[in-house]
C-alpha cells in the first residue's frame, strides 16, 4: 500500500488501469463571477466524469450560464435546489439534493471558485483506489489579488495547519479529523454509510463534521495540500472574506472561547505591537529608545519567520503585511467568537443562520 502522505510523488506511478466512475458535484448560488471558469477546469478532467451543477436559488445568471453549457456538453447537469428547509444550511441541502441524481462510484464535492489541474482528478482517484481511501481532501493553494487577502488569508491558512496537522489527520489511530470542504473526493459508499448531508444538516462547518463521522466509522481519510490538483480564490470583496472567516473561525476552535481569546492575544503581542511599540517608544529619550530598538528588532525576527514560512511568487509583498494581516485576523476571531457567543446569527450568501449550529 502506498503511503497517503507522499501522494503528490506517487501520483504518476501509481495508477491502475481501471477508471471508476467519478460524479463532480458543484453547489452553486449566485455564482455567476465564478461557475464558467470552474466548469472549464472541470470539463478538462476527461473521460468517467460526470459534473453535476446544485443551483441553490440563484439570484443572477448562474443557472443561465450553466444552461448554455449543458446545451453543449453530455456529461453536464443542472440540478435545481428546492426552498432551503429548516435546520439545514444551504450548502448541506443543496448537496443533499444533488447527490441521488449523481450516478458515480466516488463524489467530489467542490466549490464554484475551485479551479482544477487537467486531468488530475482521475488521477487522484487511482491513486486513492490503491491506497484503499474512503475520503481525500486538499487544501488547495489560495489564489489572493488584493492587499486584504494577501494579508489575511496566509495567515488564516497557518493557523489552521497548526489546529488541523495533516500528520494527526491522516494518522488512523489519531481520532482528530478534518478536511477542507473546497474538495472533497469520497467513495459513494463511505458516503451513504456515515448518513451523507443529512447527518450533518445543520452544521455550518460541514467538512469537518463530514470527516469526522468518516473517521469514527473507521473510513481511511487523507487530507493534504492541493497543489497541482485545485486552486480557488475564496473571496474577491472584503465584505464576503469577513462574512467567511466570521462564520468559520469561532467554530474550527471547537468554539473554545479560552483558545480563540489565547491566539488573539498571541497575534497582538507577536505581530502588531512591538512595531507599534517601536515607532512609539524610539522618539522618547534615551531611556526608553534600547527598548523601541529591541522591540523593532523582535518585529524584524518575526517578519524573517513570516517570510521563510511562505511559498509562492509575491513573497516578499505578503511578509510587510504581517502586522496589518495580524490586526485583521485579531478583529476577525473576536467578531467570530462575539457572533456565535452572544446567538447572533451568522450572514452567509445572503442567509441567516443561527449561532447555535
Amino acid at each position: 500500500m502506498h503511503n497517503p502522505e507522499c501522494l503528490p510523488e506517487c501520483l504518476p506511478d501509481c495508477l491502475p488501469d481501471y477508471l471508476p466512475m467519478i460524479s463532480v458535484i458543484v453547489p452553486a448560488r449566485n455564482e455567476e463571477a465564478n461557475i464558467a471558469d470552474c466548469l472549464y477546469t472541470l470539463l478538462a478532467q476527461g473521460e468517467a466524469v460526470e459534473i453535476l451543477v446544485a443551483d441553490d436559488n440563484s439570484q443572477d445568471r448562474t443557472a443561465a450560464i450553466v444552461g448554455e453549457f449543458v446545451r453543449e456538453v453530455r456529461n453536464l447537469k443542472l440540478v435545481s435546489v428546492p426552498p432551503l428547509p429548516n435546520g439545514w444550511t444551504g450548502k448541506n441541502h443543496a448537496l443533499h439534493v444533488a447527490v441521488p441524481e449523481s450516478i458515480g462510484e466516488w463524489l467530489l464535492f467542490t466549490d464554484a471558485d475551485t479551479r482544477h489541474s487537467e486531468g488530475a482528478l482521475r488521477g487522484l482517484v487511482r491513486w486513492a483506489e490503491t491506497a484503499r481511501l474512503d475520503l481525500v481532501s486538499c487544501s488547495p493553494p489560495q489564489q489572493t489579488e488584493t492587499w486584504w487577502e494577501k494579508a489575511v488569508i496566509p495567515q488564516v491558512y497557518q493557523l489552521l495547519a497548526r489546529l488541523f496537522p495533516f500528520e494527526r489527520v491522516n494518522d488512523p489511530a489519531d481520532p482528530m479529523a478534518a478536511a477542507n470542504g473546497q474538495f472533497i473526493l469520497i467513495r459513494r459508499e463511505a458516503y451513504f454509510r456515515i448518513g451523507g448531508h443529512q447527518a450533518i444538516r445543520g452544521e455550518t462547518l460541514e467538512d469537518v463534521a463530514l470527516a469526522r463521522r468518516a473517521k469514527r466509522a473507521g473510513c481511511r481519510i487523507w487530507f493534504g495540500p492541493g497543489d497541482g490538483i485545485v486552486s480557488t480564490r475564496m473571496y474577491q470583496t472584503f465584505s464576503t472574506m469577513w462574512e467567511g472567516w466570521t462564520k468559520n473561525l469561532f467554530l474550527l476552535f471547537g468554539r473554545d472561547q479560552r483558545a480563540v481569546r489565547r491566539t488573539a492575544a498571541g497575534l497582538a503581542f507577536r505581530y502588531w505591537l512591538p512595531p507599534l511599540s517601536g515607532v512609539l517608544l524610539l522618539p522618547a529619550g534615551h531611556s526608553m529608545a534600547w527598548l523601541g530598538v529591541a522591540a523593532l528588532a523582535y518585529s524584524i525576527w518575526e517578519h524573517l519567520r513570516y517570510y521563510r514560512r511562505l511559498s509562492g511568487p509575491g513573497k516578499l509583498a505578503t511578509t510587510f503585511l504581517l502586522a496589518p494581516g495580524a490586526f485583521l485576523l485579531f478583529l476577525l476571531l473576536l467578531n467570530s467568537q462575539r457572533r456565535y457567543s452572544r446567538n447572533l446569527g451568522i450572514d452567509w450568501k445572503g442567509r441567516r443562520y443561527p449561532a447555535g449550529n
